[in-house]
């Protein structure tokens, strides 16, 4: 099988290709020739080298799009996103990265097609974002999405696009909406949600870190652990499972900021909570105020999907996965 990653650059990205370095036949079958995308040079783990090619591309370039899917690899992560705070605040690099980038990919995908059958399952990385208010207590899988920012808009798009050309045959998608990733590991970038992390993981190492919203905020978590399996057992369900409506809404842990901060306090203690340090931000405040808080994620719970159950747990993961174990 032929595997490409779009994104492999990214934190999801590095984290699933490692997983695929660790157990090669984590994906369901064997795979003999992996390509590895991003707009800077992705990483490519020692036990792949002789089974990786790494490039450099820009799928908003149509020829971009076009190369990759010459190549025609029988299953494609697609990752490749900017965040959603820059999306906010760069409307047009948003479009053109977000929905440009994607439609370019599923346009190559369907010429490539024309050409002779190909038909790659196609692996989206879509958001939670896709929902906006007024929000049910908990949104089911029935809740229409309508988005209240340029990044939902653009996923909630991407989502249709998916859909059809799935419908079409053109190629067969599955749409992951992701939960906030949590605790994201490295230094904070652009996403509104950053802080979410950055108040956990600047505390576990000693370092100070800015809550810009009030304790009450409630969100939707899942560890970037969780997040790889998402996408690997996307990789391996029967999709005839999933029918026509092929975006899935993820498990995930529904907790207030205070909930965060409590759980820091048991694994960590508090002189890591003393770290955290209130400062209202009234921008990243208005955006995540018409976030989604709680899901009933029952189909893709049905369909096999995972993910945590306490902060605890999201927290020690971090600490396993990223600080060998101790603090």
């Amino acid at each position: 099988m032929h595997v490409m990653v779009i994104g492999a650059a990214g934190m999801i990205g590095r984290k699933l290709v490692e997983k695929i370095g660790l157990q090669a036949d984590v994906l369901g079958r064997g795979i003999d020739r992996l390509t590895l995308v991003d707009v800077v040079p992705p990483p490519v783990p020692a036990a792949l080298v002789s089974v990786s090619t790494a490039m450099t591309a820009d799928l908003s370039d149509p020829a971009s799009a076009t190369k990759l899917s010459g190549l025609r690899p029988d299953m494609i992560f697609h990752l490749a996103a900017i965040v959603s705070g820059e999306a906010e605040a760069d409307f047009d690099k948003g479009y053109h990265t977000n929905l440009d980038g994607t439609r370019s990919l599923f346009e190559a995908i369907r010429h490539e097609g024309l050409k002779e059958p190909y038909n790659p399952r196609v692996i989206f990385a879509s958001s939670i974002a896709v929902f906006g208010q007024p929000f049910p207590e908990k949104i089911g899988d029935d809740f229409f999405t309508t988005p209240l920012t340029s990044y939902g808009t653009q996923k909630a798009i991407c989502e249709l696009l998916l859909a059809d050309y799935s419908r079409r045959g053109i190629f067969d998608g599955i749409g992951i909406r992701l939960p906030t990733i949590c605790i994201r590991p490295g230094k904070p970038n652009k996403a509104a949600s950053g802080f979410f992390s950055n108040i956990l993981r600047e505390p576990l190492v000693n370092q100070e870190a800015v809550l810009p919203v009030d304790e009450n905020v409630r969100h939707w978590f899942a560890s970037p652990r969780s997040a790889v399996g998402f996408f690997i057992h996307a990789a391996r369900i029967d999709s005839s499972e999933i029918g026509p409506r092929r975006n899935l809404t993820m498990p995930g842990l529904s907790a207030l900021v205070g909930e965060e901060i409590e759980a820091l306090r048991r694994v960590a203690g508090e002189k890591a909570v003393k770290l955290i340090r209130r400062e209202i931000d009234p921008t990243i405040r208005s955006i995540v105020s018409g976030w989604a808080t709680d899901f009933d994620a029952r189909r893709a719970t049905a369909l096999g999907f995972r993910a945590e159950t306490n902060f605890d747990e999201i927290i020690r993961i971090h600490i396993d996965d990223e600080l060998g174990g101790k603090i």
